[in-house]
C-alpha cells in the first residue's frame, strides 16, 4: 500500500489511523468536512495531507479517492441523522471504491451483533440486532459483502485516547482535568470495554496490509474490560482527582431525550451500558499475531496529556489572533 484516502479523519479512530499509516511510511489522505480542524490535527504532518469534502457528494469522494490503493471509512455521524444518511454514505464510498479499484477497510462497531447472550462474542455469532442503529449497520455490512469489493470489516469496542471525544469517557473525561465534577454513563459496577484508539489503529491498518485478511469481518477488543469505579480510581491515583462522578441512568436519559433529539437516540443504546457486548479476539491473535493492548493506565495517561496539550494550543492560538 502507498498510498490510502481516510474517511473521517478528524474523529478519534480517523485520527489514529491517520497517524498509524503516516509512521508506516504511506502517503494518506485525511479527508473530513472542517477544514480548520484537519489543519489543527495534521498540518506540517509527514506524510499526511488533508482535503476536505462531504461524503454525501459523490464528486468530492472520487476527486479525494484518485490513486488511492484502500479506503479507510471511519466517518461517524450523529446518531439523529443515521437514518436518513448512514447506508448513503456506504453506498457513495462502496461506488467509489469500486471505480477506483481500491479496497475498503471499514471501522465499525458492536451494534450489529445485538446483545451479548453471556460470554464474548465472536466473529461467527449470528447477527440478531435488536436496535434501529443496529439493524442500520447490518445492514451497511450487507452492502459491503454484496458490492464484490475487496473489504476489511472491524468490529471495535467504544473508544478512549487522542481526540476519542464523541464517546462515553469523552464526556467523563474533561471535566476529570478541570477538576470539577463528572459524569459515567451506565453503571460503575459493570465492567465494559473501551479501546485505546492508537492500539484500534494499529491493529486495522495491520489487517489492510494482510492480504488474506480481506473479505473477513474481525473483532479487534480492548485491552481487558474495567468497571466504571476502577478507572475512577485510576483517574484519582494519576490526577489527585477529588471530586464526586455522577451516575447516568436510563432514566435521565429518557428524560433528557424529551428536550434533545441525540439523548433520544441514546436509550436505545442502553443496554450495552447494563449487558455490555465484550469482544472475542482470539481470531485476530491466531492468524494475524498479539493484539496492541495498552493498559488503562498508560492509555489515560496519554488521552489526558493529549487533552492538555489540545487545550493549551486553543487558548494560543485564541491569545494570537
Amino acid at each position: 500500500m502507498k498510498k490510502a484516502l481516510v474517511l473521517g479523519a478528524s474523529g478519534g479512530m480517523g485520527y489514529s489511523i491517520v497517524h498509524e499509516l503516516a509512521e508506516r511510511g504511506i502517503q494518506v489522505l485525511a479527508f473530513a468536512r472542517d477544514r480548520k480542524k484537519l489543519e489543527r490535527l495534521f498540518v506540517s504532518k509527514k506524510n499526511i495531507q488533508i482535503v476536505t469534502g462531504n461524503a454525501l457528494n459523490i464528486d468530492q469522494l472520487q476527486r479525494a479517492a484518485t490513486d488511492c490503493d484502500a479506503i479507510f471509512h471511519s466517518i461517524n455521524i450523529p446518531y439523529q441523522e443515521w437514518e436518513k444518511h448512514l447506508l448513503q454514505i456506504m453506498k457513495n464510498v462502496l461506488e467509489v471504491v469500486k471505480a477506483s479499484s481500491a479496497k475498503l477497510v471499514l471501522t465499525d462497531n458492536i451494534y450489529a451483533y445485538g446483545r451479548s447472550q453471556n460470554g464474548k462474542v465472536t466473529e461467527d455469532k449470528p447477527k440478531q440486532p435488536h436496535t434501529k442503529k443496529g439493524k442500520l449497520r447490518l445492514k451497511q455490512i450487507e452492502l459491503i459483502k454484496n458490492s464484490g469489493v475487496p473489504y476489511v470489516i472491524a468490529h471495535f469496542p467504544d473508544f478512549y485516547g487522542p481526540n476519542a471525544e464523541n464517546t462515553m469517557l469523552g464526556t467523563t473525561l474533561p471535566y476529570i482535568l478541570q477538576n470539577k465534577h463528572s459524569i459515567y454513563v451506565g453503571s460503575q459496577k459493570v465492567a465494559r470495554e473501551h479501546i485505546f484508539t492508537p492500539d484500534g489503529a494499529k491493529a486495522i491498518v495491520t489487517l489492510a496490509l494482510t492480504e488474506k485478511a480481506y473479505g473477513q469481518e474481525w473483532n479487534i477488543p480492548a485491552y481487558e474490560t474495567i468497571t466504571g469505579e476502577k478507572l475512577v480510581d485510576l483517574l484519582r491515583e494519576m490526577t489527585g482527582y477529588s471530586k464526586k462522578v455522577f451516575t447516568i441512568r436510563k432514566g435521565m436519559i429518557q428524560l433528557l431525550g424529551l428536550f434533545n433529539p441525540f439523548m433520544r437516540e441514546v436509550v436505545e443504546m442502553f443496554y450495552l451500558y447494563e449487558e455490555p457486548v465484550v469482544l472475542d479476539g482470539s481470531k485476530y491473535e491466531k492468524e494475524i499475531g498479539p493484539l496492541p493492548k495498552t493498559p488503562y493506565k498508560e492509555g489515560l495517561k496519554q488521552t489526558l496529556a493529549w487533552m492538555e496539550n489540545s487545550k493549551a494550543e486553543k487558548k494560543a492560538k485564541i491569545l494570537d489572533n
